[in-house]
């Protein structure tokens, strides 16, 4: 595999079950590997044959590629939306007021607790 920085093209020799295709992709500074797709499906715990590593490969570089043309436009001086209705029409929050609701329950949450010192849980280590 030929890879280069940049947006540009890429020959990718892929195993197929028919046999070899080989096939060009347009690829972005992000794109993954088939070596990358292994390990992704490895740590995922996921066997994948051939056929569906290359699906995969094309499906998570179409991703990235989606993402790279976002991170593209300028977005300075737009203003982040809360909630995407704002950008069509005037939304209000409706917030409460921040009161507590409820009292201290202190003793109750402890009271099923295994083990515990000066009102904390004490668990197991469990990290060296």
């Amino acid at each position: 595999m030929h890879l280069h920085t940049g947006m540009n093209r890429v020959q990718d020799s892929t195993s197929a079950a028919a046999g070899n295709l080989t096939r060009t992709l347009d690829i972005y500074p992000m794109a993954l590997t088939p070596t990358d797709v292994s390990r992704i499906a490895q740590l995922a715990r996921l066997e994948l044959r051939d056929d569906e590593q290359a699906a995969m490969l094309t499906q998570l570089n179409d991703f990235f590629a989606i993402v790279e043309k976002m991170r593209a436009v300028d977005t300075s001086g737009v203003e982040p939306l809360y909630t995407p209705l704002s950008a069509i029409q005037d939304v209000t929050l409706r917030l409460r007021e921040d009161a507590v609701t409820e009292g201290d329950a202190r003793e109750a949450n402890m009271a099923n607790a295994p083990a515990r010192d000066g009102g904390l849980f004490l668990v197991p280590k469990v990290i060296e």
